[in-house]
């Protein structure tokens, strides 16, 4: 008897063991068992990575061991206490049993696994890959029978995809102490947004873009770039759509003082460098890696007919990570993108003016799901084209159209 009842509370602890066990190596964070791995070379956390190789065996696994303990440990208490009391022993077994398995065997080691979720599967993860090896025969065997029972009722597995991780990433972002953390926090998810955003929408747009003739006389090109806060410049020839090349500012002064002052000798088809155009379809992280593959910081954006759109840089993406980077030339270039302010409450700002630059500049949050320009924001907020002087109020924001040339909105007053 005495043998019977070590064998059972023995049974029970395993039973213990592989409950909390389960819980604790599924609920644990891959990333934190990553970074243990790969940045601390902790030897447990590289177990950890190769029970998560077949996720499925080790489930099976602690499944199977708990499931057996808990029979077994039954059936021996059953007998035992069949013994000593008879048909009314199945009873006792049975309220005994059901006590001590919800309670010490499923309850408390799930409940400690979920409040040492980490700790626990490093703790673990050596005596569980134990027994993945040794019960690896009985868990194909299982296997075999699981897929034949999907393929009979036409089940199919469904394995998480790309969008899911990126939404538990972004979850868990989301689930990250707010104590003096929201800069960083907001800085990750625009990180994972960069693949949902294209140059289109953060392109400085072809309206508003500054270019000079390649054409003209240097002594003019000079003066137009004179106090140009840009350090790159589109050239165009004949007309401003056709960009043949970019010139660095700095290379162009340069190379004016290398021929002490004397335009004559400089050509500034030699010193541009040529134009890389790329679709406005493209991603930001697409273009992201494209920059640094190419080890450039602007490009010229083009539709899929071949038409200018603008220009995008790497700060337009960097801004796009964490937020808007002043300088020294910001205030004053407002006018240049298309934005006058004419006080703290009010501005008026060019049709074709991206959302995003708004939102931006000011801190809003005007929504930019079906309209890129606030032109196109507006049009698709009254479904029609609005007329001169007519007023608006949308999102907390009061509207008013200042110019309309032809069915094309040029100017609006912001009131915010």
């Amino acid at each position: 008897m005495i043998v019977s009842v070590t064998a059972v509370v023995v049974l029970l602890l395993l039973s213990a063991f592989f409950s909390g066990a389960e819980t604790a190596l599924t609920r644990t964070s891959s990333a934190f068992v990553v970074d243990q791995d790969k940045n601390h070379n902790n030897l447990r956390a590289k177990l950890v990575n190769r029970l998560f190789e077949r996720k499925d065996n080790l489930i099976i696994t602690t499944l199977l061991g708990s499931n057996l303990s808990n029979i077994l440990a039954t059936s021996l208490s059953t007998s035992v206490l069949i013994g000593m009391f008879g048909r009314e022993g199945v009873v006792y077994a049975t309220v005994i049993m059901t006590f001590l398995v919800s309670i010490y065997t499923d309850m408390l080691p799930k409940s400690y696994a979920v409040k040492n979720t980490n700790k626990m599967a490093l703790l673990v993860a050596p005596l569980i890959n134990v027994f993945v090896k040794l019960f690896a025969p009985i868990v194909w065997f299982l296997q075999k029978m699981a897929n034949i029972t999907f393929r009979i009722f036409g089940l199919k597995e469904n394995y998480s995809s790309n969008e899911d991780a990126l939404a538990e990433v972004r979850g868990a972002i989301c689930l990250c102490d707010d104590k003096d953390g929201s800069q960083e926090r907001e800085m990750l998810k625009s990180i994972l947004d960069l693949t949902d955003i294209t140059v289109y929408d953060v392109m400085n747009h072809r309206k508003n873009l500054f270019s000079v003739d390649i054409d003209l006389p240097i002594e003019t090109i000079l003066q137009k770039v004179e106090n140009c806060p840009f350090s790159r410049i589109p050239l165009y020839q004949d007309k401003p759509e056709n960009i043949v090349g970019v010139i660095r500012i700095k290379t162009l002064f340069k190379e004016i003082i290398d021929n002490k002052g004397n335009y004559q000798k400089v050509d500034i088809r030699k010193i541009m460098t040529e134009p890389w155009f790329i679709p406005d379809n493209t991603t930001l992280k697409q273009q992201l890696q494209l920059f640094r593959a190419r080890r450039e910081h602007f490009a010229i954006v083009v539709d899929e007919y071949g038409v200018l759109q603008g220009i995008v840089t790497l700060e337009d993406i960097l801004e796009e990570i964490v937020g808007d980077i002043n300088d020294e030339s910001d205030v004053s270039n407002l006018d240049i993108m298309g934005i006058r302010k004419i006080d703290d409450n009010t501005c008026i700002v060019d049709g074709q003016v991206p959302i995003r630059d708004l939102n931006r500049k000011f801190g809003w949050n005007i929504c930019d799901d079906n309209a890129a320009t606030i032109a196109g924001y507006l049009l698709d907020m009254t479904q029609s084209i609005p007329t001169e002087g007519q007023k608006f109020m949308f999102e907390g924001f009061h509207f008013e159209i200042l110019k309309r040339k032809k069915n094309q909105i040029s100017s609006i007053k912001i009131t915010f």
